[in-house]
């Protein structure tokens, strides 16, 4: 089985699992968040490439991108290839507030997501410039830093599609997407990634665990094709109150749903702000023999769709998680900037990370 294949970057992973050992690590916080305070505009989504409403490196797109009303804007994994200069900017933002792992801008980069704007041909090739420019801000903000390495997280986003649920109302047994569909689709990201230099590989804002299985196996047969694997980090998404995610799994459950890719880490981000999230993450803290990350958003948003947690408070609430004993890895998603990242990391600055129960004697 893959988990015995020896890590494509093994320095690099062993730098990481020592720091692990020895302190709390901090991902970093939203990219969306940052795209808007730029006020970026069609032009800039597009570039010189799609200036002239085709992709002038890819002739064959030609006719699918001319189509009317197929506007480029939104598509923010897009402007790793036509504004890396923004991307690599809010990377190094983050890096300067403090963060030790810089997540790629390819939360979309599937050819599932990439349909929505015709650009599924570009799939790889988000994922390796994703990657490779991420690593390329972390290889520069370590080098000013030699005790403070810096790692990438190859991110591989949910799909805005589900594999459990059926999208109507009217036909509970209907599926826009099947396990060998978003299997293919992972796939290839997953490729890119890997060639693009992520450290790690990590499945995060999962809504339905059916989605993220498919990614897991898409993950490990990429490893097993490159004889080498990466570590994975899974990270799942409760969608309300209700402590459960949107296909129906309260954090026992998913943890046991998941737990067989023995990954490096486990946790939860997105959907809920720090406060509300506590529970499941005291939860998972007790029930997984991995790492545990928690990186909620800035607060449940506002009538506005808008996020009012300050870093302050935000930093206040993680600090307690950190001094309880329940986490490895935290950060930020929604809302979060690198002011929040950089309070966060002075929050947890000290404080000894969750001890694996494997190393207290538990038995998992």
């Amino acid at each position: 089985m893959s988990h015995i294949l020896p890590y494509l970057h093994p320095v690099r992973v062993a730098t990481m699992l020592d720091a692990l050992k020895c302190r709390i690590l901090v991902i970093d916080g939203a990219m969306g968040t940052m795209v808007q305070s730029y006020k970026l505009e069609e032009a800039d989504y597009r570039g010189e490439r799609f200036a002239r409403g085709f992709d002038s490196q890819h002739e064959p797109a030609r006719d699918v991108i001319t189509q009317p009303g197929h506007d480029l804007k939104g598509n923010n994994d897009l402007l790793t290839l036509t504004r890396p200069d923004v991307i690599g900017a809010i990377h190094t933002a983050y890096l300067d507030a403090g963060a030790d792992f810089i997540e790629t801008n390819t939360f979309n980069s599937t050819s599932i997501s990439q349909a929505d704007y015709h650009l599924e041909h570009l799939v790889y090739e988000l994922n390796r410039e994703g990657a490779r420019l991420a690593r390329t801000c972390c290889d520069a903000a370590a080098a000013t830093t030699p005790d403070k390495p810096r790692f990438v997280i190859g991110v591989l986003g949910p799909t805005s599609r589900t594999a459990s649920i059926s999208p109507d109302v009217n036909d509970p047994g209907f599926r826009n997407t099947n396990f060998d569909e978003l299997r293919i689709a992972y796939r290839e990201a997953t490729a890119g990634l890997i060639d693009g230099g992520a450290d790690t590989i990590m499945v995060e804002t999962i809504f339905d665990t059916l989605n993220a299985k498919a990614a897991l196996f898409a993950v490990e047969e990429v490893f097993e094709e490159r004889g080498g694997r990466l570590p994975v980090m899974i990270s799942g998404t409760i969608t309300d109150r209700s402590g459960r995610t949107l296909s129906g799994q309260t954090a026992e459950a998913f943890y046991a749903s998941v737990g067989h890719g023995q990954p490096l880490s486990v946790g939860l981000n997105c959907a809920l702000g720090a406060k509300e999230l506590r529970q499941y993450v005291d939860v998972l803290s007790q029930v997984a023999d991995c790492y545990v990350s928690a990186h909620p958003n800035a607060g449940l948003p506002n009538a506005f769709g808008e996020y009012d947690e300050t870093p302050e408070d935000m930093a206040a609430l993680i600090g307690e998680f950190a001094r309880s004993g329940l986490v490895n890895l935290v950060g930020g998603c929604c809302g979060t900037t690198p002011a929040h990242i950089h309070a966060l990391a002075e929050a947890v600055a000290g404080v000894a990370p969750r001890v694996l129960p494997k190393a207290l004697g538990i038995a998992a």
